[in-house]
C-alpha cells in the first residue's frame, strides 16, 4: 500500500504561556502543503525479522528503531498481531524545518495500517493514539486546516484556503533545536487574536501575523533572516518561519523563475495551490 504524507507550514506562531509541567501554551494555525514524501508497506517475504525499513531521498540521522514509522507499527504489530512488513519511505520533506514531516509520516503509518489490515479505528480514535508520539501528529489524520492551541495538540477547523497562491519555501543548510528556539522566548499573548488576523485577506497579513521564534532564531541565524527579506524583495505578499524553523515560506501572485538559482544551496520547493 502507498501513501503520500504531506507537510505543514505555520501561519502565525505565537507562545502565549508556560505551563507548570515545563511545557509552553501556543497559538498558530497549521496549513497542510503539497510537499510529500512517498511511504509503501507490503509484506515481508523470504525473511525471519520482524521487519524491513529502508529509507531513501533526503537523509534522517539516527537508527530505524528510533523512526516514528517504525514506532507506530510497532505498537500497532504489537496490539492487533500484525504481520512482519516490509516498509519503504522516500523522504522528500527536510527534517529540522518546522514542516512536521517525521509526525506526517508516522500519522500516515497508522492510517495506511488500519486501511490495509481493517483495523477499524476511526479518525477519533487515531488522533488519540498518535498524540502520544508527538503533539502534532494528530494533525495529519484528517490534513485540514486548523487553530491549534494548548502544546499544538488541541484543534479547531478553520474554513481558510490558500487556493491559486504560489508557495516557495526555502530550507537553508541550518538546524534550530526546538529548545534554542524556546530559550529566547518570553510567553505573551498577541495584540490581536489569531483567529482574527488569519480571517483577513492574505495581502493584509505582513507585519499582523507573527512567529514569536523569529527574533531570536533570527539573532542567532542572520541567514534565515536574510532568506525572510530575499522573499519580500521577490514580491512576496506575505513571508515567515514555519514553526521554529529552519524553513521559510513566502505567498506569491505568480512563480519566482529564479528561486533555485538564488537559493542553490538550499533546499527549494516551489507550487501553486490548489
Amino acid at each position: 500500500m502507498l501513501t503520500f504524507p504531506p507537510a505543514k507550514i505555520n501561519l502565525g506562531l505565537y507562545v502565549v504561556e508556560k505551563r507548570p509541567d515545563g511545557y509552553h501554551n501556543l497559538e498558530t494555525v497549521f496549513y497542510p502543503i503539497p510537499l510529500c514524501d512517498t511511504l509503501e508497506t507490503k509484506p515481508l517475504l523470504h525473511s525471519n525479522a520482524p521487519y524491513a525499513f529502508q529509507q531513501v531521498g533526503l537523509r534522517i540521522d539516527g537508527e530505524a528503531a528510533d523512526n516514528l514509522v517504525v514506532r507506530v507499527y510497532l505498537s500497532m504489530k504489537e496490539e492487533f498481531g500484525l504481520p512482519a512488513l516490509d516498509i519503504y519511505m522516500d523522504k522528500h520533506i527536510p527534517t529540522g524545518a518546522g514542516l512536521g514531516g517525521g509526525s506526517s509520516d508516522a500519522a500516515h503509518m497508522m492510517k495506511q495500517l488500519n486501511e490495509q489490515f481493517g483495523l477499524g479505528l476511526s479518525a477519533t480514535e487515531m488522533e488519540r493514539r498518535l498524540s502520544a508520539f508527538g503533539a502534532d501528529c494528530p494533525f495529519f489524520v484528517r490534513e485540514r486546516p486548523v487553530l491549534a492551541t494548548g502544546i499544538g495538540d488541541r484543534f479547531t477547523p478553520l474554513t481558510l484556503s490558500l487556493k491559486g497562491w504560489t508557495l516557495l519555501l526555502i530550507k537553508p543548510p541550518v538546524h534550530v533545536s526546538t529548545r534554542e528556539a524556546y530559550a529566547g522566548v518570553t510567553p505573551r499573548r498577541p495584540d490581536t487574536e489569531l483567529a482574527d488576523v488569519i480571517a483577513r485577506p492574505v495581502t493584509e497579513w505582513r507585519g499582523c501575523l507573527g512567529n514569536d521564534f523569529e527574533e531570536s532564531v533570527f539573532a542567532a541565524h542572520p541567514e534565515i533572516a536574510a532568506i525572510k527579506q530575499t522573499l519580500y524583495d521577490f514580491g512576496a505578499v506575505y513571508a515567515a518561519m514555519s514553526g521554529s524553523g529552519s524553513a521559510v515560506f513566502g505567498l506569491f501572485a505568480h512563480p519566482v523563475e529564479s528561486a533555485k538559482v538564488v537559493f542553490k544551496d538550499c533546499f527549494v520547493f516551489q507550487q501553486r495551490l490548489r
